[in-house]
């Protein structure tokens, strides 16, 4: 009796799977919200055009915005140290404030009121080739854009906390399946809720996954205070007690090659899919000549899949491992699925099945890739190690939405209809990044079979 009164008063509130997948599930809905609203615009580009002047190289720029500050003030690698020098808690009200805060700005910049202001009129003074709109709309989309990769990192790092030991990639992959939700749901109802509130027009939306955001942020408060809870069941403050950061910590990462390996892959990987995200919906109404609201319902199968078959991969992950060769084969199916995109004459059932492939790729790599990191760095600037490989993936994430709108820009005349454009080049642009990407995945897995990292090995202990 006495021994069971031991392992009773030894039992944590993680080890409940209740709590653990509650504390999930909290953190997890303002990731869908936040997804939301980073593509709320995306399938409203040929709408921007016509209701606000925004041509596709301003529409690359405004997309681009997102990871302006984390790039180029190194917010994301202050973030990690924020992260584990004040801990889960603080950073994860800090990163909502930011997102609500920066939402807000973007939804006033496409709003009437900004519009005939003295505002708009000075920002219209400069730089005349970018609307005010769109100026001020990436200002807010910069302060959102920190928040949410802020947040990304803190959620990262708190599944590690909760699950190491149990179902660590399974929970990964489930908070992605429903970040990715977002997406799936923004696609389908932006475009039908600017048609539909026609005195609104692209703000509709805008407005109403602002209001979601506010929720989230509530989920995010809520969480603390189950992280309290854990902390003070452990006697940890909620900061890593083990090791102070100190700046050549970075030292440490960018010298761990295969950890440089992960986050060039990232890089790779991303780039070819959250600035495609941003024209897809364009891309199919150009390619298939079909309205916004249908393009938008067949890009919706995208985040299905992913969202579908990614908890499963991470189950799969956690109980017989191969996580390398998951990221050689998500960058294979990344790449076939883009040379569709710009090879192929397209029709209903082809698009479909590139897209629905894609999914799947998109859940092959993260699934994996993220869970492989605590095996490459120590638990005390796991944080930094999070925010590192987030800023590098955010240099891709900011380049190739501009990119990509100048690539459209430079490939159709002037004047081109925004339904109309042509997109082969474009393609082949993220086709690219998918054949360099398997060949990380190939150095990585070459790495793992050399020095053990346990890549290959199964997240779950037995």
């Amino acid at each position: 009796m006495v021994v069971n009164t031991v392992k009773s008063a030894r039992r944590l509130l993680k080890d409940s799977a209740a709590a653990r997948w509650t504390a999930l599930v909290l953190l997890a809905l303002m990731m869908f919200f936040a997804y939301m609203f980073v593509d709320v615009l995306s399938p409203l580009k040929s709408m921007l055009a016509t209701q606000m002047g925004w041509d596709s190289a301003t529409f690359g720029i405004y997309g681009s915005s997102e990871f302006f500050l984390n790039v180029f003030v190194l917010f994301l690698i202050i973030a990690g140290i924020i992260l584990d020098k004040m801990g889960i808690r603080f950073t994860v009200v800090l990163s909502g404030a930011m997102m609500v805060v920066g939402a807000l700005i973007k939804y006033y910049a496409l709003s009437d009121t900004f519009a005939s202001s003295s505002l708009a009129h000075w920002l219209n003074s400069w730089w005349v080739t970018l609307p005010a709109s769109a100026k001020l709309a990436s200002l807010g989309f910069m302060i959102f854009g920190s928040g949410c990769e802020m947040a990304g990192i803190t959620v990262s790092k708190a599944i590690v906390k909760w699950f190491t030991g149990k179902e660590m990639a399974l929970a990964m992959g489930v908070e992605m399946a429903i970040a990715r939700l977002g997406v799936a749901l923004v696609m389908v109802t932006s475009p039908r809720l600017a048609k539909h509130f026609t005195d609104m027009g692209v703000r509709a939306p805008v407005l109403l996954v602002l209001a979601l955001l506010c929720v989230g942020f509530i989920c995010f408060i809520a969480y603390t205070f189950l992280d309290r809870k854990l902390d003070k069941q452990t006697g940890e403050t909620g900061v890593e007690p083990d090791e102070p950061f100190r700046f050549r910590d970075l030292g440490k990462l960018v010298t761990n090659r295969p950890f440089l390996i992960i986050a060039l892959l990232c890089v790779l990987y991303y780039s070819a899919i959250f600035p495609f995200q941003k024209y897809a919906v364009n891309m199919f109404e150009c390619n298939l000549g079909m309205s916004s609201t249908e393009a938008g319902d067949i890009f919706f199968w995208f985040p299905i899949g992913a969202a579908i078959i990614t908890p499963f991969l991470g189950n799969f992950l956690d109980n017989k491992g191969k996580g390398a060769s998951m990221l050689m084969l998500g960058a294979v199916l990344m790449f076939v699925c883009h040379l569709v995109f710009a090879t192929v004459h397209l029709n209903l059932p082809i698009a479909l099945a590139a897209i629905v492939l894609l999914g799947i790729s998109f859940s092959l790599v993260p699934a994996s890739l993220w869970p492989s990191v605590p095996k490459l760095v120590p638990n005390a600037y796991l944080g930094t190690a999070y925010a590192l490989i987030f800023w590098i993936q955010n240099i891709g994430l900011m380049s190739f939405p501009i990119v990509i709108g100048k690539v459209l820009d430079s490939t159709n005349a002037p004047g081109t209809s925004p339904t109309e454009l042509n997109y082969t080049p474009a393609m082949l642009v993220f086709a690219s990044l998918g054949v360099i990407a398997f060949f990380l995945g190939f150095w990585l897995k070459m790495e793992d079979r050399k020095h053990h990292y346990g890549l290959e090995l199964p997240n779950k202990k037995k």
